[in-house]
């Protein structure tokens, strides 16, 4: 079992206290401490399952591991994972932006997404950012203006959709051919000759394809590989150009509630080598170098969501709804992709768990629903609730709706805890607000 296997976090336990702890903290002395709500993550699972991801692969040779940051960013995390050895996946210039102020070695990172700015090509560029992962024909034009602006060549990745859909949420499925991602297979001659002809800047090394996100198959990934080594083969025989680098995305999933069933990372990299080993002889390509980009799947559990009790309402015959001082704004997966999650009281762990609840946020939106149907003990204003696996995609995907405040995020370690990114403050919130003169 690997630690995206679990709910909680690995340090998660119940302490002398009687409550929850992740990293050695208190959980209801964070809450105390910091406010709620308040995201906690914890760095020893974060760096657990960094090296599981490391060990599964160490047998193959040519191996790089991207963190996909879109999942969650801040400065600390791009520390830690750096500490690690992994290199970022980025889709904006403002991830590029973190990246760089956090001191991460910018060649190591690749530069994704499909309607990039010719600023943040510019940006990319100015940093040193190592490769691009080309999206369409007007990105190819803009990276060879940018690129040659800047006196530089850029190694890029043609983007491909490989016609492959995985069973997940039709929203976060990216690799199928009715997607907004990448070229489509008969666009690909196209892309190279003008590469060849005109784009004298860029440097095509190899393919880049992502099937999608909170993928529970293996298969998958075994097919995806020997689709891209195929193309990779038709483009040397047909233009004579060896591409040696496949970028395989991320998309592993992780187990929110009991029902999940997630593979362990070492039997996707059980498919993903033995399909490089068995394909490459196949279609002769050579030695390949493997790009892979794991984001939810180190993140995900690692991070938890501490709110606080407010009111409740039974409604007659009906459910009983119990709020809390968050709900969408902190977490929109829920009302986005009908997300299930795991809570527990965190004041109370070990209570009979006497009722079902559905938990409610404090947005004025009906469809502001954290958990429905939720096995709950007996709750009471102040109590503290624990969401787990809410590292990816809460505080990345976060609003300020209804001008509530984003919460903190803090770092747990050991029995340290560390502010990762500040509460904001109504000083804050109105920051960028501009009344015009005329309405002085």
């Amino acid at each position: 079992m690997t630690a995206n296997q679990n709910i909680k976090p690995i340090t998660t336990k119940i302490n002398e206290n009687g409550h929850l702890e992740i990293g050695g903290c208190d959980l209801v002395d964070l809450a105390e401490k910091y406010g709620t709500p308040l995201y906690v993550f914890d760095e020893e699972t974060v760096r657990t399952i960094a090296n599981e991801y490391k060990n599964a692969f160490k047998d193959y040779p040519n191996i790089n591991m991207l963190y996909a940051a879109k999942a969650f960013m801040t400065k600390a995390i791009c520390r830690v994972l750096s500490d690690e050895g992994f290199g970022f996946d980025l889709v904006s210039g403002g991830e590029i932006y973190t990246a760089h102020s956090a001191g991460v070695d910018m060649s190591k990172c690749l530069f994704n997404g499909n309607n990039k700015s010719y600023d943040e090509l510019e940006l990319a560029l100015e940093v040193g950012v190592g490769k691009f992962s080309v999206d369409n024909f007007l990105e190819l034009a803009l990276l060879n203006e940018a690129a040659g602006a800047a006196g530089k060549k850029a190694d890029i990745l043609l983007r491909i959709t490989p016609g492959i859909e995985c069973h997940t949420h039709e929203y976060i499925q990216t690799g199928h051919l009715d997607s907004k991602f990448g070229f489509d297979l008969t666009q690909i001659d196209d892309a190279m000759e003008l590469l060849l002809d005109e784009y004298k800047n860029l440097n095509v090394i190899g393919l880049h394809a992502h099937i999608g996100s909170q993928i529970f198959e293996t298969k998958i990934y075994y097919d995806e590989v020997e689709v891209i080594l195929k193309e990779i083969a038709r483009i040397k025989e047909k233009f004579g150009v060896e591409l040696h680098t496949i970028n395989l995305g991320g998309g592993l999933g992780i187990k929110y509630t009991e029902n999940d069933c997630p593979p362990a990372i070492d039997e996707i990299a059980k498919q993903i080598t033995a399909s490089v080993e068995e394909n490459s002889k196949k279609y002769n390509t050579g030695d390949i170098t493997i790009f892979i980009e794991p984001g939810r799947s180190i993140i995900g559990t690692s991070g938890v969501t501490l709110y606080t009790v407010g009111s409740s309402k039974q409604v007659p015959k009906g459910k009983k709804y119990v709020a809390v001082d968050g709900g969408m704004a902190d977490n929109p997966r829920p009302s986005l992709y009908q997300a299930v999650y795991t809570a527990q009281v965190a004041n109370k762990p070990d209570a009979p768990l006497a009722q079902t609840i559905t938990l409610a946020g404090r947005f004025c939106e009906s469809g502001d629903i954290l958990i429905k149907d939720v096995k709950m003990p007996e709750l009471e204003e102040g109590d503290i609730i624990c969401v787990y696996d809410t590292g990816a995609y809460g505080y990345s995907m976060s609003s300020n709706y209804n001008r509530v405040l984003k919460p903190a995020a803090v770092l747990v370690n050991h029995g340290q805890s560390d502010i990762i990114i500040n509460r904001e403050s109504y000083e804050h919130l109105i920051s960028l607000d501009v009344i015009p003169e005329r309405l002085k």
